[in-house]
């Protein structure tokens, strides 16, 4: 188990992050004193809001994990539009709509 002050996580974040993903817990300190855990993802482990989610029908689980392949094929696909603007613009819209 790893151990890091919120400033040195700050500066270096992708290689605590990559401790998580190879399998090891980062405690994160505030001033010495332990205030989180950095903990390794688990594919299949849905907390309880996730499962609750599912339940609803609001969330379907990941049939696979995501490949780099994947990502990338994902990121080359069209952004969505809302009756010609952007879907960013429409959400703003309707944010001052009050929705």
């Amino acid at each position: 188990m790893r151990s890091v002050n919120i400033a040195e996580l700050k500066n270096r974040l992708s290689t605590y992050i990559g401790y998580a993903k190879n399998g090891e817990e980062v405690v994160i300190r505030d001033r010495k004193v332990p205030v989180a855990r950095l903990v390794p993802f688990v594919p299949g482990s849905a907390s309880e809001e996730e499962e609750q989610l599912i339940a609803e029908g609001k969330l379907r689980p990941a049939k696979e994990e995501m490949t780099p392949e994947w990502i990338e094929e994902f990121l080359k696909m069209p952004r969505p539009t809302a009756r010609g603007k952007s879907v960013t613009q429409a959400l703003l819209e309707e944010r001052e709509e009050g929705w």
